[in-house]
């Protein structure tokens, strides 16, 4: 039983629209390189695909320009003169383009203004002038950011300064030792200056108070210590 009539139509299944142009375009391709092996024929084949990949079969005698040139000269046609005079056009709008933005340069800088009449002159104006408007708020933004960044600085380092004083202070209430005027008598001296000093400054020690015995109350032989053990001290 012989294979049933393919309806040609656009297949709408994408996979299978895929495979079925993957198969016959390998098909065309074959029956090209036969023909020109079988024939000596010049064979330009160039396909696309719906998802634009190209495919392309030359015959190895040949290239696709020389298979155009050949035809433009048998049908008495240029294919290329067209495209090079679009290329022309766009081209020289191109030129105009960049011409008319170097005037309008070295207008905003002062120059080439001898042929411009009044009111090319106002509408210079008033493009310099929203210019200038853009530029000075980009400044004012460009300042104020600044500004506020150094406050934000400034206000980090003020909190770090507080923080650390009262670290400071912290460690610096009631400490141990500490340096005191020897005006009230009411502690012990390890160490006083001596030759009749007036006022005596010795460390106090805030611990309770011990009686030593044999202790001296005054110095002696004026060597700036008496006969006290420093010993003693590890009794408090």
């Amino acid at each position: 039983m012989g294979r049933g009539k393919i309806e040609i139509k656009r297949i709408e299944n994408h996979t299978n629209r895929q495979v079925t142009y993957s198969k016959r375009r390998n098909g065309i391709f074959k029956k090209a390189q036969e023909l020109t092996v079988l024939c000596d024929a010049k064979v330009s084949l160039i396909m696309f695909s719906s998802t634009g990949k190209f495919h392309e079969y030359i015959s190895p005698t040949t290239s696709t320009k020389k298979i155009f040139d050949q035809y433009q000269k048998t049908l008495g046609t240029d294919l290329w003169s067209t495209h090079f005079e679009a290329m022309q056009q766009s081209l020289k709008q191109q030129k105009d383009i960049n011409f008319k933005l170097r005037r309008d340069i070295r207008q905003r800088m002062g120059h080439d203004l001898d042929g411009l009449n009044y009111e090319e002159l106002h509408s210079l104006e008033e493009r310099m002038s929203s210019a200038l408007e853009v530029i000075r708020e980009r400044k004012y933004h460009k300042i104020k950011t600044q500004i506020e960044t150094y406050r934000k600085k400034v206000k980090n380092l003020e909190v770090m300064h507080v923080n650390l004083m009262q670290d400071y202070q912290a460690k610096c209430e009631d400490p141990p030792y500490g340096l005191v005027d020897n005006n009230d008598g009411d502690y012990e001296s390890t160490a006083a200056l001596a030759n009749g000093a007036s006022n005596l400054y010795a460390f106090r020690h805030h611990q309770p108070h011990i009686q030593t015995h044999n202790q001296p109350t005054n110095l002696q032989n004026g060597s700036g210590f008496g006969s006290f053990d420093l010993r003693d001290l590890r009794l408090a």
